[in-house]
């Protein structure tokens, strides 16, 4: 029996997957899927919906869809630089996390840049962020 959400979840789903087949750089599949205004987004504008959305097998098919594109080199080149211009941010950590990340990345034969993405365009459980007061 189908519910509402569990449709809409399936759709977002198949619309994820017929960009995903189009092979676009992982970029440009994050951001008409995951972005701002991707498909999720808006197609999820209540919040509580979004979270159980993200905590769905529909959502871990996005999030794997994701990652092949980002080891896929033929898959993967670069987006325009005026659709997507690369944005620089400084984030201020103890010295622990940084030698950490560093040693991740360097087991996983990848840089720290790549890395640090991968952790970001990951989804993190609400509980798991401390906010601001």
């Amino acid at each position: 029996m189908y519910t509402e959400t569990t449709e809409k979840f399936s759709e977002v789903a198949a619309q994820a997957r017929n960009e995903y087949e189009k092979r676009p750089d992982w970029i440009t599949f994050y951001r008409n899927v995951l972005g701002v205004e991707g498909i999720v987004r808006n197609r999820f504008t209540d919040t509580q919906e979004l979270l159980a959305f993200e905590q769905s097998p529909e959502f871990e098919q996005i999030q794997q869809m994701l990652a092949k594109l980002r080891v896929d080199k033929e898959a993967s080149p670069r987006p325009d630089d005026e659709l997507e211009p690369t944005k620089v941010i400084t984030v201020r950590m103890p010295k622990s996390i940084h030698e950490s990340l560093r040693t991740e990345a360097h087991e996983r034969k990848t840089s720290m840049n790549k890395l640090c993405i991968s952790k970001l365009v990951q989804f993190i459980d609400d509980e798991l962020v401390p906010r601001d007061t």
